[in-house]
């Protein structure tokens, strides 16, 4: 069970209480100190400390590590101990103090459910983050160790523990009453990292970019410091990609730039396999996004083939043909609207009627006139139209290719996010999808491609 949350007038009651005894055990007139002084590690938000009997080694951790708050997992019969040879004896009392009390610290299953239930609730109401966490396992069971490393990954940077020192064991040496001690620490995070670094790349592969950022921040946040610059350059990576997918361009480019930059100094000291092909991949894309966004043109010539690549994307990777055909109407109508513009300078949604060829101006005036803003605007069908009568290529390939496009326009047309009441096959999307490429002359190879991380 999890009592209530000691408070620091309380560990000032109980030091007061032993004042008395303070010389012996801390030094002072008379007094003889016990342990030498001992290295210094910065303060840390939490220590959970894993306790039996061993309360000199748990005071030398607390007092190392200077925890803000601190947790006790231990059997009932051991609160005594922290409260007679341990908090006397702590140098700086924490702000904020709880402990966990076990039924049985060498059954694993009942003391794995007991930590289970009780620490993450109290990490939440302490406010710990992801790898603000330290647990030390000098004074645990086996089956204490395992319930706490299971439990406690998600918020742990390192486990410490004072092992007895043995030949070829490094550490600092520290002198445990009669016994020389060996201060160990790990982290787990950096060979757990690996594997939760697949699953970000699993989550990035599939489109799911937020989510793969997310991730790669959670391992930042863990992993030991020489770590960190590679998994925020992933987080960069798929923050990137993220704002892509969006349509943010500029702060996709900016992105990219960063976490290229990161990687490629990954890739310079070894880094993990394929990163040097990941690079080669975001700078390529990176090189897309620099000629989109230095763009001057008011109407953009490389936003349908971006266009087209999230259509294809939607339909192959997200698996969602109703935003898959979404985007390719749209990507339609955006290769029409470059055209226009660059060959004619026409704009779709502000058209003089006087630029268009003579048979469509009275349409145009007509049918095309918007009572609200008094601007003529072209629709789809109207836009390749007008580039036919212009003599564009691109107006009549769309004519001549109108008879196999209709039915596939028409299925766009009563979709769910068209404007009827029926769901969209892929087999559709695809369709319209060849037929776009086929009009446009558009080659794959124009075509921005998102990496596939294999790392």
């Amino acid at each position: 069970m999890i009592e209530s949350h000691r408070s620091l007038g309380a560990f000032r009651r109980i030091v007061k209480k032993a004042l008395p005894h303070l010389p012996e055990l801390n030094g002072g007139e008379g007094g003889a100190i016990v342990h030498p002084p001992m290295a210094q590690d910065q303060p840390i938000k939490a220590l959970v400390v894993a306790l039996v009997d061993d309360a000199a080694s748990a005071v030398y951790s607390i007092n190392r590590l200077n925890p803000d708050t601190l947790c006790f997992v231990l059997p009932e019969a051991s609160k005594a101990l922290v409260e007679s040879d341990v908090q006397p004896k702590i140098q700086q009392m924490p702000r904020r103090w709880d402990w966990i009390v076990i039924a049985n610290e060498t059954e694993f299953p009942s003391t794995y459910q007991t930590i289970a239930r009780a620490l993450p609730d109290l990490l939440r109401t302490w406010e710990v983050q992801p790898g603000e966490m330290v647990v030390d396992l000098s004074g645990a069971t086996s089956a204490m160790a395992g319930a706490l490393n299971v439990v406690s990954l998600p918020w742990t940077s390192r486990v410490v523990e004072l092992v007895p020192a043995r030949k070829g064991l490094e550490g600092d040496h520290v002198e445990i009453g009669a016994t020389t001690r060996v201060w160990t620490q790990v982290n787990l995070w950096d060979e757990q990292g690996v594997i939760s670094r697949r699953e970000g790349c699993e989550l990035f592969n599939r489109g799911l970019f937020y989510a793969a950022a997310k991730l790669f921040q959670d391992i930042e946040l863990r992993v030991s410091g020489g770590q960190k610059p590679f998994y925020r350059a992933f987080r960069d990576v798929a923050e990137g990609y993220e704002l892509w997918e969006r349509f943010h361009y500029r702060q996709a480019w900016d992105k990219l730039k960063t976490g290229v930059k990161a990687l490629e100094m990954a890739a310079l000291w070894g880094g993990p396999p394929g990163v040097k092909a990941v690079v080669q991949q975001i700078k390529v894309n990176t090189g897309f996004l620099e000629k989109l966004v230095l763009d001057p043109a008011e109407i953009k010539e490389f936003v349908p083939l971006d266009l087209l690549a999230h259509a294809h994307r939607k339909l192959l990777i997200g698996r969602d043909p109703e935003s898959a055909m979404t985007a390719l109407v749209r990507t339609l109508e955006a290769f029409a609207q470059v055209r226009l513009f660059q060959a004619h300078k026409i704009k779709s949604w502000d058209v003089s009627p006087e630029q268009l060829p003579q048979g469509l101006q009275e349409i145009c005036r007509t049918c095309y006139l918007d009572d609200i803003d008094g601007k003529h605007k072209l629709p789809l069908q109207a836009q390749f139209r007008v580039l036919a009568g212009l003599g564009d290529q691109l107006g009549q390939a769309f004519l001549r290719e109108w008879p196999k496009m209709k039915p596939v326009l028409d299925a766009a047309n009563h979709a769910v996010l068209g404007h009827g009441f029926e769901p969209i096959k892929s087999e559709r999307v695809q369709q319209l999808y060849e037929v776009v490429v086929r009009l446009t002359g558009v080659t794959e190879s124009s075509l921005p491609r998102f990496p596939v991380l294999t790392l």
